[in-house]
């Protein structure tokens, strides 16, 4: 079974934009800046408004189905293709779905869910 990691944090606005400018100030000095890998939000209300079940219904569909194309995916997820396009974006920014985009003839995008689970760390 393969596993999707996340690490989860919650940082305000006030400490993203320091983080950004510390990071600013040490490619000045000629220093690697340190990289923070993860997805943050304000709050844990942000975070469950980011995985909504209707989400995490998609994933599923994507790993269990694998639909050929976006339209194909809201056909099997009987839900308003503009609805699936904003979701399926939201989660391909979060890193949980990949788009294989082809060209031929019109474009195609196909979405991709190679992990059977989940698994979730939360920095606190």
């Amino acid at each position: 079974m393969k596993a999707k990691r996340i690490k989860v944090g919650i940082k305000s606005a006030k400490e993203a934009l320091d983080d950004f400018v510390k990071a600013g100030e040490a490619i000045e000095r000629g220093q690697k800046a340190k990289k923070q890998e993860g997805l943050f939000f304000e709050s844990i209300e942000g975070f469950r408004k980011a995985l909504t079940p209707k989400r995490i219904e998609l994933l599923h569909i994507i790993r269990e189905r694998h639909p050929e194309s976006i339209q194909e995916l809201a056909r099997l997820a009987d839900r308003d293709m503009r609805a699936v396009v904003t979701d399926i974006s939201i989660l391909e920014r979060y890193g949980l779905v990949d788009m294989k985009r082809k060209k031929d003839g019109r474009k195609l995008s196909t979405p991709i869910v190679d992990y059977d689970t989940i698994d979730i760390k939360i920095a606190v």
